[in-house]
Parts: structure tokens; sequence; C-alpha cells
């Protein structure tokens, strides 16, 4: 397990490095997708002093682990479905992340719990919320506390005086994944894992019975090479099966995938102190509070069985949020209040139920031949303890002895020190020249890795201002996600590395260009490539809102599924030949 000078930069220098060893080592461990599950497999083999390559498609967190509900939670609903081993063991990596692996990214969250019937169901929730107190040793959050309706609608004005009779306030977590999943996989580049983004798996490599490596294909320029290792893990998520086909293997189990719709609206449009979950027919809803500025509302869940790549949101899928949040609200939200929207698909195992909101968020793991594991299922939260199962899986395929898993001491990049930084924040606001509150957001998104960014603006001080039509962010922190985050496209820095896709009702349109021509100097950009990036991504932004006027999946997915890709070479994998 080697380190190497910055290691931990995922920019074009070290991507050009990664190929070149891509085609020449050998790997214990090679791990095909770099969302959540991906990224933790990659660290936690890594720590374990082990080879690893991560490749991924699209790029970090690009489908599923960037369209969550945006929590680090034990999931209160599934108390009800007596998944207590899975709520226990959520609340624990809830804590973990809190207290000492990422408290820069994940941070504790009011919420309210309205209360609707007397008598039955203030005790009846209490008890839940008792358990979930004290289940994964939480120390890190408040307990619940009881309200009356009165100081209940004193925390949440904008709740209809007959929407509740009381309420309970408990605490959760919220994080923006796609920068923690991100930062995942940086940590494990950091202890020597090789990442590379928009790499695409397009067969396996096999010796008699044995699969010995993956073919993969650069999705930028068309290159490929082979990948040889000990042991491939198929980390997947809602594209499982496709990669067990194009293994020429059948899988232990199968993956359905369940759509879920958020929205997001501006925070002056509900008044509140305090997120919200409400009780529908099927599940929950949450009004999450997102930054200082915005509401996220969701969540939706349908099946679906079209584009993996590009789920689409429906008008109906809208309509549905906004009809269980109005039947609560003083003030009613309309479609003209909303500033982003996002689907995303949750990898679920399939199991007998027809209802997704019923089938098991537990996770599964298989061998499915020698030399190839497969691991899906889980939810966010979880995402550490499915990575050590998946390498403990793969273990037995690995010729040298592999030490047990350490991620549960191995804090995120920009962990170590955080703390002492945000009682810094006067003096790093002097030192850099920035208001107190852009250091303090600058902090919560990187962390002590903040001399990093804002080193970026040695002798370029325009760097320290805003993004002109996103001001929540500063022009420096684009250029950091191309230089070191491994952003290679316009998608990857407005969707994923900042949110400006959904936190502007612009979408990004507005920005495109002043944020193509900040990165352009780093990724080698011409002319024209910077109208390619542009047009592309504004196609999508216009795809994404056509589709959302659609009445249904079929519609909305055939107008999403035009727009264009930012990676020109994405394949339909071909399998190679046994």
């Amino acid at each position: 397990m080697t380190k190497h000078p910055q290691s931990q930069f995922l920019g074009p220098e070290q991507r050009e490095a990664a190929w070149a060893r891509l085609g020449k080592d050998t790997f214990d461990v090679i791990v095909i997708g770099a969302g959540v599950v991906g990224a933790g497999i990659a660290l936690d083999a890594a720590t374990r002093g082990l080879e690893v390559a991560l490749v991924e498609a699209r790029d970090l967190a690009s489908g599923t682990s960037s369209r969550s509900s945006k929590m680090f939670h034990g999931g209160l609903r599934y108390l009800e479905m007596m998944e207590f081993g899975l709520v226990r063991e959520a609340l624990k990596e809830r804590e973990l992340a809190l207290s000492s692996l990422a408290p820069h990214l994940v941070k504790p969250l009011k919420f309210l719990y309205p209360l609707s019937h007397y008598v039955w169901e203030r005790p009846y929730v209490a008890a839940g919320l008792t358990l979930y107190d004290t289940m994964g040793g939480a120390k890190s959050v408040p307990g619940q506390h009881h309200l009356t309706k009165s100081a209940a609608l004193r925390l949440a004005p904008g709740l209809k005086d007959d929407a509740l009779t009381g309420g309970l306030t408990y605490y959760d977590t919220v994080v923006d994944d796609a920068r923690h999943t991100m930062t995942v996989a940086r940590t494990a580049a950091h202890y020597g894992a090789v990442i590379r983004t928009s790499t695409q798996v397009v067969g396996f490599l096999r010796e008699a019975d044995r699969v010995i490596g993956v073919k993969v294909h650069d999705s930028e320029d068309g290159r490929t090479t082979e990948v040889r290792g000990s042991v491939v893990i198929n980390a997947t998520g809602v594209w499982t099966d496709e990669l067990q086909a194009l293994a020429h293997q059948r899988g232990r189990f199968h993956v359905r995938a369940s759509k879920g719709v958020h929205i997001v609206v501006p925070r002056d449009r509900i008044a509140s102190d305090t997120s919200i979950i409400l009780r529908t027919e099927k599940s929950v809803l949450f009004v999450i509070s997102w930054g200082t500025d915005h509401w996220i509302i969701g969540t939706t869940d349908t099946d679906w069985n079209l584009d993996l790549a590009h789920p689409a949101a429906t008008k109906s899928d809208i309509d549905y949020l906004l009809e269980h949040v109005n039947k609560v609200l003083v003030t009613p939200l309309t479609h003209d209040d909303i500033t982003g929207v996002y689907a995303g698909l949750r990898p679920l195992l399939a199991g007998e139920s027809e209802q997704s909101s019923k089938l098991s968020r537990e996770h599964a793991v298989a061998r499915i031949a020698p030399g190839l594991v497969a691991i899906a299922g889980g939810k966010y939260t979880t995402y550490r303890v499915m990575a050590y199962d998946a390498v403990d899986e793969a273990a037995q395929d690995i010729p040298r002895r592999v030490p047990p898993t350490i991620t549960e001491k191995v804090p995120l990049l920009g962990a170590d020190g955080y703390h002492a930084l945000m009682n810094q924040t006067p003096h790093l606001a002097e030192k850099y020249g920035v208001h107190p509150y852009r250091i303090q957001h600058l902090l919560n998104r990187y962390g002590s890795l903040i001399d990093e960014v804002l080193g970026l603006a040695d002798g370029k001080p325009e760097l320290l201002q805003p993004i002109t039509a996103a001001p929540g962010y500063l022009q420096v922190e684009a250029v950091y996600a191309a230089a070191a985050e491994a952003a290679l496209h316009l998608e990857d820095i407005l969707a994923r590395r900042t949110r400006i896709s959904i936190e502007y009702a612009h979408r990004g349109v507005e920005c495109a260009d002043q944020v193509a021509r900040l990165v352009a100097p780093v990724l080698g950009w011409d002319e024209s490539e910077i109208t390619r990036e542009v047009d592309t991504y504004n196609a999508r932004v216009t795809a994404e809102i056509e589709s959302q006027t659609r009445p249904d999946d079929t519609s909305a997915d055939a107008l999403r599924a035009a727009a264009p890709e930012p990676r020109p070479k994405i394949l339909e994998p071909v399998p190679i030949e046994k």
C-alpha cells in the first residue's frame, strides 16, 4: 500500500497515470461501480493493505448515490417493519459518521413528528423513538422531546392548525450524498487505490472457470485495456443484473429498481424551524432542511423498468409529492415554487412482494463464480458495513492473508482537524479575505482540505468571488472540482460536486458558460469543447424539465433519454465470449 504525492488528487494528470496502472499492474481487488458502496469497498480493501482498482463508467456517485433523500439515518419506518437489526446497524453507522468518520459532511438535523390522533398515537410513536434514540449507541444527537399542539405550531407555523394534535421532535442527520461518496473515493485514493471514472467495463477476462479481470473502455476517447486481478467485485447497484449477464453468470439474487423522486423548494415557502416527517398511506414523506435556503421534499416509491442511467420524474410524481405535503401546509406549494427535481433508483433485492416499499433494505453478498463477487441491496447509511462484507467474501480469492477491516477507525479526508478549524473561522476569513460565513460553508464541504481548495486562488483573487448566477458557491470550487475531485464534465460539477442543478431555478443553465470557462484550462478544453459542454448540459436540463410535464414513465423516459450524453463514448456493453 503505497502513498504518492497528492495521492488523493483525482485530476487530469492522475487520471492518465491511473490508465497506465490499470493496464500494467495486477490488483488484488477490482471494483466495478463508484457509488458509495463501490467507493467504500475500495477504501476498505486499500486500508487492509490490498492493491485496489475502482472503475466507473460515468462519474463518482452518478447514479443512486447522488439522488438519495440526503440523510445518513437509521430509517425510522423500518422499526414498524420489524427490521431491528438493520436500524441498529444503521444508527451505529450514523454515530460513527457524526462523531469521527465524517463530521464535516454529516450533520445533525432536527425533525418534527406531527401527531394526528389523540390518546394512542403519542405513546406508540414515543416507544418507537425511544428505541431509535437508544439503538446503535447514539451519543451525538439529542433524544426525543414531547410537544403540545401549540408548541409544535410555534416550531412549524407553516402547518395547518388541524394538521396535528401535538408533536414530538427527534434528531437524524443530513448529508450531501454525492460529496460524501466522492470523499470516500478520494480517501481510498489517498491510501493507494487506483480510482478511474469514465472507464466502462465491457467484458470479463477468464482462465477456465475463473474470472481474472475485466476489459475496460475509456468513455472519453474510446481506448480499451485489460485489467487483471485476483477478484472482481460487482458493486453496480441497479446495474447488478446487467453486469451478471455480461459475465455470463446467473446471479444468486436479482435487483429491482424502485424510483424515488424529490422536489426542492426555497426555504421561505414553508414556515418552519425544523424538518418534518409526515405519515402517508404507503410510507413516510420527509420535508428536509437543505442548507440555509431550501427544503427537499420526498420521496415516491414506484417500480422502474426503463433507462437506469437517467430515471425521469413525471408530472404524476411531482403532483403526488405536492398533494401530500399540501395536506398539512397553510400556504400550498405549486409547480412554480419548485427550483429543482431529481429522481433516483433504489437497488432493492427482489422478493415475493409486489410492493417495492415492502422489499427489504438488507444487503446481500454472493460469490457468483471463482474470482467474482456481487453485492447489492442495503441503504446509503450502511455502505461501510456492505463494503467490509464484500471484501470479506472476496478474501477467499486473494492468494495472500487479508487483514480484518479497520474503516471504523479511518476518518474520511477532511475530517481530521475539522472541529479545530471551525473554531478558527475568523482567522481563516482574515487570512483569505473571505467572509466568515463562506469559510463555514467551505469547512462543511471540504473540512480540513480548505487550504488546498483556497490555495488554488493564489495569484488569482477573482476565483474567490462567487459564481455569478449561483452565488452560494465560489468560483474556486468549480476549479477544484476539476483539479482534484475527478470532475470531467460540466454536468459533474453542476449536478454533483455542487448542487447548482437543483438549488437554482435556472438549474445551472445561467452559469454553465462561466463554469465551463473556469475549468477549461484545467481540463484542456478549447472553444469548441466549451461550446459542446454547455450545449450538452443545457440539453440535459431542457429534457429533464420537459420530461417532468409528462404524465407517465414511458413518455417521460423517452424525452429524457433523447438528451445527449456528456461522455461521448459510452457503449452498450458487448459480452466477451467464454
